[in-house]
């Protein structure tokens, strides 16, 4: 599919992108307050990949400073709060004692879990997630952060 645009557009958009991996579709879901854009599941056959994955994060994540949650080697504080917008809900999570915490008391391994928790499918939890540091004032994506 192409969508044409007309060069102030395109300009207008590309000065809207904050970082290299924030993409024009980004953008254009921000400014249309779209729900994020969930992952496909993965290809049959990469559990190993999938395992591996999880064995570094875990590693990673036990290797953290007391109150602090540390995924993909982005570390988060104790009092992170955490927020997602899915299907026009707000969901709530916070970062206590070193652990996610979702607003109903349940604890997840990392923002991809918190998210699929969510939304019942597979979810890149770094796209999906924005955060509010203690030192923060405004909410950033996490893969914003990282």
């Amino acid at each position: 599919m192409e969508i044409e645009i007309d060069f102030d557009v395109f300009k207008a958009l590309t000065a809207r992108r904050k970082h290299e991996r924030h993409t024009y579709n980004d953008v254009l879901r921000e400014l249309l307050d779209l729900d994020p854009v969930l992952e496909e599941a993965p290809p049959e056959g990469s559990l190993p990949r999938v395992m591996s994955d999880l064995a570094d994060h875990m590693s990673r994540t036990m290797r953290a400073a007391p109150g602090t949650f540390v995924s993909r080697g982005l570390r988060l504080p104790d009092g992170t709060l955490l927020r997602a917008k899915y299907k026009g809900m707000l969901h709530r999570a916070e970062i206590v004692e070193g652990r996610w915490v979702d607003e109903t008391g349940k604890e997840h391994s990392s923002p991809s879990a918190a998210a699929t928790y969510i939304t019942h499918t597979t979810v890149n939890g770094w796209r999906f997630w924005e955060a509010r540091r203690p030192q923060d004032t405004d909410w950033r994506r996490l893969d914003m952060l990282a």
